[in-house]
């Protein structure tokens, strides 16, 4: 358990050395004036420590202040680390508090005759949540309540009016610093100032400096990417080499994700997943040293959400031993005259043979035809030649073979038109109902070319990124890597048989590849 979770625990429900209900209720006979009270605590952000010290000192202060005044504290309740602004945070002991104050007691059956908070906003910020805390507190009469203002009276003719005002008044106070602390992060972006709370993957502590060993691991995984290699693998690899987060994490997938999708890599400034851009709508480039390309950036970016689907989460599927798992097909006659053509799979080779595994069609039961086996090493040698050989000629004419993207001045023009009206709306030229009629067509507009902008960038880059000496770098590529460099240059390769015992001499003309469109 985290020190959060301690501290949190600890300063939740019943206090410690309390009387038990029944001895309560008998010290309330004797002293009918004796109050036993519930307090409430919230903080909204625990800062890095994470360590609970924000209510820890709320309830101190409110332990005191009821001693003080001879109160009973018989439950507290403690909403560490969220908002009371936000509507869809829901705050569990705060819904805990109104059930208990509309019922009267506390599960334990403690009575509830007032509440403490250290300050009214710790309870509520929103009407909505002041106007149900007030029906609840004034279910029962006689109650008190206390907050940084002293003893207050809830049941007063107007307190709920001025609690209103309150409420409106700190919200308003809310939003204004937030928009003041949107405004200053803008602001900052524009002027390519780094603003990360923690220390970004790949730099030193000043956030501006790389870091030579994660920069490497970077750079390395970027290419790796872009060349074929899943975003699981290089999570595994980076827990392998000791690598964590700015926050003492081991790596997950969606971490790795983060780092490689940032647009921090090749210098670029961004909030909330948009380009920060200047007043000639070019990106704002940071103060810090930039890892990648944009090409590169562009590239990796777009490789990862087209095999993601945009969803963030890894797509699946099953992990093979065997490079041609599945990218084999049985092209045995059957008796009827037809092409088997099931997927055949890998499998681990007897121990009497030279090689060490095979391809086979399935079993009958499993809906093959299990006539056609094929020796594995041989079968994959033969098959890698070939891949090699068509991405040597695709490297060779990659570069060439993708111009330049041809609608710069469309994106210009499209720009340049919502500039126009934005201008005269500010000057007064254009009406509300018009200018909000006509931005979002134009908003789309320039999104859907910069969309395809960056798109042509990633395929620059994803060709450049092409090496002339395919065959040396093929050998340093992962088996997950390998075979999606496969499955985009063949459909499949469909194998037909050469005796059932294995034993017959391996024949590549049994081989027949199928090339995939876009390799030819």
């Amino acid at each position: 358990m985290s020190d959060q979770e301690t501290t949190v625990g600890r300063h939740r429900g019943v206090p410690d050395d309390l009387p038990t209900p029944a001895e309560v209720r008998v010290k309330l006979a004797a002293d009918p004036t004796l109050k036993c009270v519930v307090a409430y605590a919230r903080i909204s952000f625990d800062g890095r420590k994470k360590d609970g010290h924000g209510i820890e000192d709320q309830h101190r202060e409110m332990t005191a202040a009821a001693r003080s005044f001879g109160w009973l504290l018989v439950d507290r309740y403690t909403d560490n680390d969220k908002s009371a602004s936000r509507e869809d945070v829901v705050r569990d002991d705060f819904e805990r508090l109104l059930k208990d104050l509309r019922v009267g007691q506390t599960p334990e059956g403690y009575p509830i005759h007032g509440v403490m908070a250290a300050n009214d906003d710790r309870l509520y910020r929103r009407p909505a949540d002041w106007e149900r805390y007030l029906k609840a507190f004034t279910a029962h009469e006689g109650r008190v309540y206390h907050d940084s203002n002293g003893v207050q009276d809830l049941y007063a003719e107007g307190f709920e009016i001025k609690g209103l005002v309150g409420v409106a008044m700190s919200l308003a106070e809310t939003r204004k610093k937030q928009r003041r602390a949107k405004q200053s992060h803008r602001s900052r972006a524009m002027r390519g100032e780094s603003v990360s709370a923690w220390r970004p993957f790949g730099w030193d502590d000043d956030k501006v400096t790389l870091c030579p060993a994660e920069v490497d691991a970077i750079r390395t995984a970027v290419h790796d990417v872009i060349s074929g290699a899943s975003v699981g693998e290089i999570t595994a690899r980076w827990k392998e080499a000791g690598f964590i987060t700015a926050r003492g994490n081991a790596f997950q997938y969606n971490s790795v994700k983060q780092v490689l999708t940032s647009a921090r890599l090749c210098g670029y400034r961004e909030i909330k997943g948009e380009l920060v851009r200047d007043g000639d709508d070019q990106p704002v480039v940071g103060e810090w040293e930039a890892v990648i390309t944009p090409k590169q950036w562009y590239a990796v970016k777009a490789t990862i959400k087209e095999r993601g689907r945009g969803s963030g989460i890894p797509t699946g599927g099953t992990v093979h031993k065997y490079l041609l798992t599945g990218i084999l097909r049985c092209g045995a006659a059957l008796d009827d005259g037809s092409i088997c053509n099931n997927k055949m799979i890998g499998i681990k080779a007897n121990k009497w043979l030279t090689y060490k595994h095979a391809y086979m069609c399935k079993k009958n039961v499993d809906g093959g035809c299990n006539k056609t086996y094929k020796r594995g090493d041989e079968t994959d040698k033969h098959i890698e030649k070939l891949v090699i050989a068509k991405l040597e000629r695709q490297a060779a004419a990659a570069a060439k073979d993708i111009p330049e993207w041809g609608r710069a001045d469309e994106l210009e023009q499209a720009l340049k038109r919502r500039s126009e009206l934005e201008r005269r709306w500010q000057a007064g030229e254009v009406e509300d109902d018009v200018f909000y009629r006509n931005l979002p067509g134009l908003d789309a507009r320039v999104k859907e070319l910069r969309a395809e902008q960056a798109k042509h960038l990633a395929l620059k880059a994803a060709a450049e990124e092409a090496t002339a000496d395919v065959a040396t770098a093929w050998e340093s590529r992962t088996l997950t890597q390998k075979r999606a460099l496969i499955k985009k240059t063949l459909t499949t390769v469909i194998a037909k048989p050469s005796g059932k015992t294995g034993r017959a001499k391996f024949d590549v003309e049994l081989l027949a590849p199928v090339w995939a469109s876009s390799a030819e």
